[in-house]
């Protein structure tokens, strides 16, 4: 338990966790992009095989996809952990978990995406 009896410790806690939300959300983007890349140099390529493959690219933005919705969920993890140990003058006196619900949202957005892309024929 946290002896700082300070309200910024909780608020420094949720503005880290927002930032790793902020980071989720820019790698899954990245995932997004390196996953259709493949896809952009079949279609640029006019003898490319009408039967689609999936290549490199694909599994390496599946993968980055997929690490950036665990990342969320294990910083919401994190998150909860450290704020079962501030003391009640720690917390603000309407504590919303607005916060937790982005990072799972951004957690299941990510799993469901990469389930899509995964078993989405091309």
């Amino acid at each position: 338990m946290s002896n700082l009896e300070d309200p910024r410790v909780f608020l420094a806690a949720e503005r880290s966790l927002l930032a790793w939300n902020r980071t989720c959300l820019a790698m899954m983007g990245f995932g997004f992009v390196i996953e259709r890349f493949g896809l952009f140099l079949r279609l640029m390529d006019p003898d490319h095989p009408q039967a689609a493959t999936r290549g490199p690219s694909f599994w390496v933005g599946l993968a980055l996809m997929l690490f950036s919705a665990a990342l969320a969920f294990v910083s919401t993890l994190s998150f909860r952990a450290l704020v079962v140990t501030l003391g009640p003058n720690e917390l603000p006196p309407r504590f919303a978990n607005l916060a937790l619900l982005a990072n799972y949202g951004i957690a299941a957005a990510g799993i469901v995406l990469t389930i899509y892309l995964g078993t989405a024929t091309r």
